[in-house]
């Protein structure tokens, strides 16, 4: 279960989401695409198109160029005293491939997202076609939300207890602005909310449900409307993977240029714990993303050698805790060129 604390406008979680979307239509997996505001179909329908093969090497040469001529740029700026010492890896990753490249700037062709079976749930239509519903004191969007995705399980054969006599195959579940009013919440309109634990008690029976079956979730929230703090820790933990995305539109760091080369900083609260007790902490302490003409990538953080004269004192307080947060983990983790792009 992927937890994704969406950014003030929703553009960059909404990108994520839409991610892990391709990813199952390039993979093959089933999809289930959950959603109060915007209706599935046309959410499959944005999905970014992937670049395969010959058109994936091509795509990423372009990218790569345009981004080495920007880095020539910077570097006239530079003071000359730093050009000679090594070059810190902005990616956190291994040097393996994991997964596909999309481009965000065309969408997937709709004989690819045809060819594999996705169910929709829009809750609009859902609501329309039966009265309103209750189970356990949990909001009627929620309970008939859990049906549906019981219902997928069961009847399409995801179901990991009984023995499947076809194909075993993954279901991808997509499940956006889960906590907004347009699901009937109200816990991002008031400090004591109503249906206090009608979110908490959904994930908590989801989570069960994921555990025992072939499946995978993501799950956007608008957390920062979310004032009970109390809330945002029990979704924290019944949650495997919690991610918050920062965007600077809107904010100071936007023109500020010690963030000149990000779109907004990736916040990683918490990561699975596999096999053990405790988690593995990376030591990346830092993490930006920036959309760049073509692929959204995520990249350590790290800042310029020298500020100009036009840095507030502020932004330089700024710069000297990110360098004291960076400089734990950093050079242990700068070893070849390595990406973690999208």
């Amino acid at each position: 279960l992927v937890f994704t604390e969406e950014d003030k406008y929703g553009l960059y979680s909404n990108l994520l989401f839409k991610y892990f979307l391709a990813e199952g239509v390039v993979c093959g997996h089933d999809l289930f695409v959950a959603s109060a505001t915007e209706h599935p179909d046309n959410i499959l329908k944005e999905l970014p198109a992937p670049l395969l093969d010959d058109t994936c090497r091509n795509e990423l040469r372009e990218e790569a160029t345009a981004v080495k001529s920007e880095d020539f740029q910077d570097s006239m700026k530079i003071a000359w005293r730093y050009q000679n010492l090594p070059k810190m890896e902005a990616s956190p990753t291994t040097s393996a491939k994991f997964g596909h490249y999309y481009d965000v700037s065309k969408t997937m062709s709709p004989e690819l997202y045809q060819s594999i079976k996705w169910h929709s749930f829009y809750l609009p239509e859902e609501l329309s076609l039966e009265p309103k519903m209750k189970i356990c004191n949990m909001n009627s969007a929620y309970a008939r939300l859990l049906q549906s995705i019981q219902k997928m399980i069961y009847q399409e054969g995801f179901d990991g207890s009984d023995p499947q006599k076809k194909q075993k195959n993954i279901l991808r579940i997509g499940i956006q602005s889960l906590g907004s009013m347009l699901w009937g919440d109200d816990i991002c309109s008031s400090d004591t909310p109503e249906d206090v634990h009608s979110l908490t008690k959904f994930l908590y029976v989801l989570r069960g449900i994921l555990r025992k079956s072939l499946s995978a979730c993501i799950i956007t929230v608008p957390a920062h409307l979310i004032q009970n703090k109390a809330i945002m820790e029990r979704v924290t933990n019944l949650s495997d993977m919690v991610v918050g995305l920062e965007s600077f539109i809107g904010s100071e760091r936007e023109t500020n240029p010690l963030y000149k080369d990000y779109h907004g900083l990736v916040h990683v609260h918490q990561i699975p714990r596999l096999n053990s007790l405790i988690c593995d902490v990376s030591d990346t302490k830092d993490l930006a993303f920036r959309l760049k003409r073509k692929l959204f990538t995520i990249e350590r953080l790290h800042l310029p050698p020298d500020l100009s004269d036009t840095v507030s004192r502020t932004s330089k307080q700024d710069l000297a805790e990110s360098a004291k947060l960076l400089s734990s983990g950093c050079g242990a983790m700068a070893i070849g060129k390595k990406h973690l792009d999208f």
